[in-house]
């Protein structure tokens, strides 16, 4: 009897995983739940609703996301409480992976920059419910939103026709949100060393030169930093355009396509592809670029752009990053063979899956129009600028502006610093439609603008966003494709460090050829060809 007991157990729990598995399909919770949910207006509830939120933060944020203007606001406005759990983007990967692999899934993946590969593998497991229903019923701003922009819509239909996530979107319209993190040079020292704005690799190369053998904060000391960023990854991505690479902007960091032969083409195997390493590795071997570019984070560069002792840096923006308005954004550099083309432009569709509703979510209806609002224009607004009167005004032409506490903080404070009690934007990730009008971050200032319109005339006529692949494909592109970036990677950091000679290079590049790259490529060209059909 004990075993025919444990027998009917074991059925009955397959049963209700069945019926939740089914309910998770349809992306639909109980009568119960839908019938607690007003389809417009606030609040979103009629009875109150508590929701968990795992949740990436830019790690200079404050913590306690729930007690911010906007969501304590929003909370009350809503009848909806989040708890948001909080994870600096530096352990994000590690920690979203273990807790897609636990079985105990928070009610929404917020800001967690959830690849497509893994959107595909855990929608097919029913982890993540389809949204396609729910935004044609519950949430007319998205609707909106896919409509006017089809090829944000073509990047988030997974190759089984449904919708998992809900996006963090860029106007293609407003280039300085493309290039986010522009190179920028301190013009003070330019001047002070009497040197143009350099349009050159070469010129970039002699002004780092100068900056490090001239004490040019007058304080008597050799500290000055000619050149530092958060990876050599982000030098990387800036400079490759110099060498003719990154055609289609950094939506694939790997493949792009040969203006001479129009075909797809694996760049790290590429000779001018080393011949860009070799570039950055002279620049790091003499001195040029921050030492501790390795293990360098954001609030470690800004820290030391806040002491003024840096030449070059690739940010945001050092004045809201760094207290600092004496840096003026480059162009596009050209390289010794002529190329010149501003590589580090991203696609309009960020992170596909910055919001993704899980099976646990017991209120789906509520969450998606929990998160439809921030795409309307009284949204969108209330999420970047935070509340009238008390983090922003409305100028006699219209426009919205901070306030002078957050523009010019008394107390010292950085710009993002100072919105941190309020807005919880900064870093980057979250999902939301960024326009120019609404969005009043580094991005929009007029530093920020004026990079934007130097990039303008060298910006790639095409920009990518990420190829989805079937089930089939990625388990080759998680397996030996995965391997094969992940060596690509520890590989470039080597060169560049100096610790492996390019006269390997030769052997490394069929190393990368054993480890599967026509197989790699054959599957990238199928995923482009949909992309394009699509």
């Amino acid at each position: 009897m004990k075993k025919i007991f444990a027998l009917m157990l074991v059925i009955v729990g397959m049963l209700l995983a069945a019926c939740q598995n089914e309910d998770a399909a349809e992306g639909a919770g109980s009568e119960e739940s839908r019938e607690n949910v007003n389809k417009e207006g606030f609040p979103i509830v009629e009875e109150p609703i508590e929701l968990e939120f795992f949740t990436g933060k830019y790690e200079p944020n404050l913590d306690d996301y729930e007690e911010t203007l906007v969501f304590d606001t929003y909370a009350e406005e809503t009848g909806i409480d989040v708890t948001f759990d909080e994870v600096p983007f530096g352990t994000l990967t590690e920690k979203r992976n273990l807790v897609l692999a636990s079985g105990e899934y928070p009610d929404v993946f917020y800001s967690a920059r959830i690849p497509s590969a893994d959107v595909v593998s855990y929608s097919q497991q029913g982890v993540f419910v389809p949204l396609n229903d729910l935004i044609e019923e519950y949430a007319p701003n998205i609707q909106a939103f896919l409509e006017k922009h089809p090829d944000a819509k073509k990047g988030l239909t997974m190759p089984d026709g449904n919708i998992y996530s809900i996006p963090s979107y860029y106007n293609p319209d407003f280039l300085p949100m493309l290039i986010g993190k522009p190179l920028w040079i301190n013009q003070d020292w330019l001047a002070e060393l009497d040197m143009d704005e350099p349009t050159t690799t070469d010129e970039f190369y002699d002004y780092l030169k100068a900056v490090q053998e001239t004490d040019l904060n007058g304080n008597g000391e050799q500290d000055e930093i000619p050149f530092s960023a958060t990876s050599t990854g982000a030098i990387r991505d800036m400079v490759k355009g110099a060498w003719g690479f990154g055609t289609r902007g950094v939506g694939n960091k790997y493949v792009d396509v040969d203006p001479e032969t129009d075909e797809l083409r694996f760049m790290p195997t590429e000779p001018k592809y080393k011949e860009m390493l070799e570039y950055i590795h002279q620049l790091y071997q003499e001195g040029l670029i921050d030492e501790e570019i390795f293990t360098m984070d954001d609030a470690q560069l800004n820290a030391k752009g806040a002491q003024g002792i840096l030449g070059a840096n690739i940010s945001p923006n050092p004045v809201t990053v760094m207290n600092q308005d004496n840096f003026t954004g480059l162009g596009a550099l050209e390289g010794p063979h002529g190329d010149k083309l501003y590589s580090q432009v991203k696609s309009p569709l960020i992170h596909v899956a910055a919001f993704a509703i899980t099976s646990a979510n017991e209120h789906p209806e509520a969450t998606i129009r929990w998160i439809d609002h921030f795409f309307s224009e009284e949204g969108a607004a209330f999420q970047f600028m935070g509340v009238e009167g008390e983090t922003y005004e409305v100028t006699e032409d219209g426009e919205m502006e901070y306030t002078e506490e957050i523009t010019n903080n008394p107390d010292g404070l950085t710009m993002d610093e100072a919105l941190t009690p309020y807005v919880t934007w900064m870093g980057g990730s979250y999902p939301g439609y960024v326009q120019e009008e609404y969005f009043k971050g580094s991005e929009s200032m007029p530093n920020a603008i004026e990079a934007g319109e130097k990039a303008q005339p060298d910006v790639p006529e095409e920009i990518w966003n990420g190829f989805n692949y079937t089930e089939e494909e990625l388990t080759f592109m998680q397996g030996p494709g995965a391997d094969i970036k992940s060596f690509v990677a520890e590989q470039e950091e080597l060169f560049i460090n100096g610790s492996k000679s390019f006269s390997e290079w030769d052997a490394y590049v069929e190393q990368v050829k054993q480890m599967g790259l026509e197989e790699y490529m054959q599957i990238e060209s199928a995923a482009h060809e949909r992309y394009q059909e699509s």
